[in-house]
């Protein structure tokens, strides 16, 4: 367990030998026998599934939480919750109406379930500065939230009805730096953007909506002296370079892409890159060798920026 080995990884820098993340999330919670949705309830719990899955898997860092309905849930969204599985999103509150119509605020951190965040924090946080192992803050990237607070029309408001996604794509802009700001002050040292769908859009709408869109949490992040990240899912080939120079010191992809193709984009940037260790087709399935997997990720990943981890 190495916490500055991953953040040099996080930086684009040269690491004696790829750190390792994994990115355990309710996993964490099977671990100790307990359900997700009391797991993710209660801060004592949390913390406890994330201190023993950091042990368990050796990590050099580990997310506290990875579930993108914390950030809907504390301006209003309700969600409907799942014993093995995160929380899902239930009621779209800008289906119909802007964020300012519909009444949405900036959270606070006595929003939501954020005081459960920020309670598991301080019982987790020492308990992994003594393993050496990095608390990550995850949370819900611009085009992903505004997916949460709009639904589904959102992927087509952004070419037909342009300004209507521009004021949810903002406002889910400024929660996400309410956020950056919350897992800072819990003592995250890696805070990432976490935009999954940000792959089905193209180039252009990426540049239009994603990135200016992001710019609000990067500077919370780095004005704090801390390490950012942009995680993105799916087949993201189209908006890979995008991704590169959106502005935070690296990125995480999943088991979609090819890895040298990764790999030589983050150089070519100089900004660290994180995957791709298949989480379906390995780790779930088993349709291919776990073993032989990794080889092949951190053969291709290499020395330089890389951060070994589940796509």
């Amino acid at each position: 367990m190495a916490k500055q080995k991953l953040i040099d990884a996080y930086r684009g820098k040269r690491t004696d030998d790829p750190p390792w993340v994994p990115y355990s999330g309710v996993h964490s919670a099977f671990l100790i026998n307990e359900p997700a949705d009391k797991v993710l309830k209660d801060p004592k719990l949390l913390a406890k599934a994330v201190v023993n899955a950091a042990k368990r898997y050796k990590a050099d860092g580990i997310p506290l939480v990875f579930d993108l309905s914390v950030e809907a849930n504390s301006v209003g969204c309700d969600l409907k919750w799942w014993p093995d599985n995160v929380p899902s999103v239930t009621v779209h509150p800008c289906s119909n109406k802007t964020p300012k119509d519909a009444g949405l605020k900036i959270p606070t951190r006595s929003s939501g379930r954020w005081p459960v965040l920020y309670e598991a924090a301080k019982i987790a946080k020492p308990q992994l500065d003594e393993l050496d192992c990095v608390m990550m803050g995850l949370f819900c990237g611009p085009l992903t939230l505004a997916s949460h607070l709009a639904g589904v029309r959102i992927f087509t408001d952004v070419y037909k009805n342009k300004d209507f996604a521009h004021q949810v794509i903002k406002f889910a802009g400024e929660v996400g730096a309410a956020a950056a700001g919350f897992y800072a002050d819990m003592g995250a040292e890696i805070i990432a953007i976490v935009d999954p769908v940000a792959s089905q859009i193209k180039s252009a709408t990426f540049q239009e909506f994603v990135t200016p869109n992001s710019q609000a949490a990067i500077k919370v992040i780095h004005d704090r002296g801390l390490t950012s990240s942009f995680f993105i899912c799916g087949d993201c080939t189209k908006v890979m370079e995008d991704v590169c120079k959106i502005g935070t010191h690296g990125f995480a992809i999943d088991e979609q892409l090819n890895m040298i193709f990764v790999r030589d984009m983050a150089r070519k940037y100089n900004v660290g890159f994180g995957g791709n260790l298949k989480l379906t087709l390995a780790l779930s399935l088993g349709l291919l060798s776990p073993r032989e997997d990794a080889i092949v990720s951190l053969a291709a990943g290499g020395h330089v920026g890389y951060t070994f981890a589940p796509g």
